[in-house]
């Protein structure tokens, strides 16, 4: 008996992923800070930083390095996990992108981005992006209208904080 495939042949089996692509309206949180790009992409670009401007966030570990690394992010409160896969990354453009694989949050698929680019040239001022496009998961709750805003609250709230770092 063949371990590694108990189907039957391999012929049967294709390729196949649970990941793909949420569709719908993007929630978009951006916030005017006081320091120059560089300085934000240290803190909003950390991967496994988040926690620096997400008080709700009681920890984060970071398995392995650079895109294709997982993230696990654990809440302080009812034992809230989420899990993610960064997609991409570019230092030099201060941009990089996630994908959720696994969460109790009541969110189904999801795909966000942070970017942080300068104030029209100010290098004393720049803006901090985070972009989100989710769906619920099955048997979420909330109508279409309170998943927005769920999402919304949490991103600026967020990003509210990144202003207060460098306030």
């Amino acid at each position: 008996m063949n371990a590694i495939n108990t189907l039957g042949t391999q012929a049967t089996l294709k390729p196949d992923t649970l990941v793909s692509n949420p569709s719908g309206t993007p929630v978009v949180a951006s916030v005017e800070v006081a320091a120059a790009a560089s300085k934000v992409w240290q803190v909003v670009g950390d991967f496994g930083g988040f926690t620096k401007f997400i008080p709700a966030l009681a920890s984060i570990d970071v398995i392995g390095n650079g895109v294709g690394s997982i993230r696990h992010k654990k809440f302080r409160e009812n034992g809230l996990e989420v899990v993610e896969q960064l997609n991409s990354r570019n230092d030099k453009a201060f941009s990089m992108t996630w994908t959720t694989l696994y969460n109790n949050l009541g969110v189904g698929k999801l795909w966000a981005s942070m970017t942080v680019g300068s104030d029209d040239g100010n290098r004393s001022t720049s803006i901090a992006t985070w972009t989100i496009i989710a769906e619920p998961a099955e048997g979420n709750p909330a109508s279409a209208e309170e998943f927005q805003a769920f999402l919304q609250d949490f991103a600026d709230d967020a990003m509210s904080n990144v202003q207060k770092l460098f306030a």
